[in-house]
């Protein structure tokens, strides 16, 4: 008689996907670098300072004291734009890929940044604007006008605003905005001096009164961005799919667009274009915790800021006593970063 061992169980166990209580623990451990980030962007400089020094300037201020002076009037209003300008971008090129289901996507894709530099450009030429206060509101028009004809030319057609239309169109009216910006900076030097200091993305000279001006835009669209988690994942199955599960492809394709619009425009008017924030973090965060757009959002929100005020704090510190803009430095180091993420996993599918 011969005896049968128990066979091992050789089915294959499912891929544990990663816990909820790890995606938890991920956002609070990038809070606490982003709050580190914080300190830094407040303590580094052409001059700095200590952690007792950074503390007092914020709870217990004191106008004559050089330090308090510096942080206080110069350093906190850019670090608080930082965050803001960096939740938006991580946010809008999350959705902006979600809703196109194309890795690509960013501002610059769907021709925000060219309606915001086109309508920026008319208002220094025609109406002599000279002030970051007064780019904002044309900066802003300027994205909002750039998107919906994106989408409206994109909309055209049986099959309505695909995400192949959405890119062409994007591109098409990129391409013509930024012809019309050329032209009026060819033939006007004052209006060309005055827009390069906007044009290379800098949070360096912005007040209080930009954020006033922002602040309130860029919360409603951050806020109005994350409850957009269910909505995304439906759209990355294919337009058939999401209508068979009873979504209305149309409608939230336009909800994510006005959103996007809401966040990019306010971002690129407080800060001017800012390339690679919005390309760059969504990747990283769907790396983190996968292509559930409910946990890449968050994380997208919180890795921007991270990787603006990294770049803003790096900019002051390589070219002491003076500074690279943050939008030159987000390029240096977007561009490599990208390079490897596409090199390495062969971009996330959407």
């Amino acid at each position: 008689m011969t005896t049968v061992e128990a066979r091992p169980d050789v089915r294959r166990r499912p891929v544990r996907r990663p816990q909820r209580s790890r995606r938890v623990t991920g956002l609070v451990l990038t809070a606490a670098v982003l709050v580190l980030l914080v300190y830094l962007s407040l303590a580094v400089g052409t001059r700095t300072t200590g952690v007792t020094a950074v503390w007092d300037a914020v709870t217990r201020y004191d106008p004559d004291n050089t330090d308090h002076l510096v942080i206080r009037e110069l350093r906190l209003p850019r670090t608080v734009i930082g965050l803001l300008a960096g939740a938006a971008l991580g946010l809008a090129g999350a959705v902006m890929q979600g809703v196109t289901r194309n890795p690509l996507a960013d501002p610059g894709l769907l021709g925000v940044n060219a309606g915001a530099s086109l309508l920026v450009v008319l208002s220094i030429s025609l109406l002599g604007v000279t002030s970051a206060l007064g780019y904002i509101w044309f900066a802003f028009a300027g994205a909002a006008a750039a998107s919906v004809v994106v989408y409206g030319v994109a909309a055209l057609g049986r099959d309505g605003a695909t995400p192949l239309k959405l890119a062409l169109a994007g591109a098409a009216v990129s391409a013509a905005f930024g012809a019309v910006t050329t032209a009026f900076l060819l033939v006007d030097q004052a209006t060309f001096d005055q827009f390069r200091f906007w044009q290379v993305g800098a949070l360096a000279g912005r007040g209080t009164d930009v954020i006033a001006q922002v602040a309130p835009f860029l919360l409603v669209g951050c806020v109005a961005a994350l409850f957009l988690g269910r909505v995304l994942n439906t759209l990355s199955l294919g337009d058939d799919v999401a209508r068979g599960l009873g979504a209305h492809v149309s409608r939230s394709r336009g909800v994510a667009a006005a959103v996007v619009v809401l966040l990019c425009g306010s971002a690129t008017a407080a800060c001017g274009p800012i390339g690679f924030v919005g390309l760059t973090v969504p990747h990283v965060a769907r790396m983190i915790v996968g292509p559930d757009y409910r946990w890449a959002l968050p994380y997208s929100m919180l890795l921007a800021p991270c990787l603006l005020l990294t770049a803003d704090v790096v900019g002051r510190v390589i070219a002491r006593p003076g500074e690279v803009q943050v939008g030159i430095v987000t390029a240096l180091i977007g561009a490599p970063v990208f390079i490897a993420l596409v090199r390495r996993r062969h971009v996330s599918e959407l």
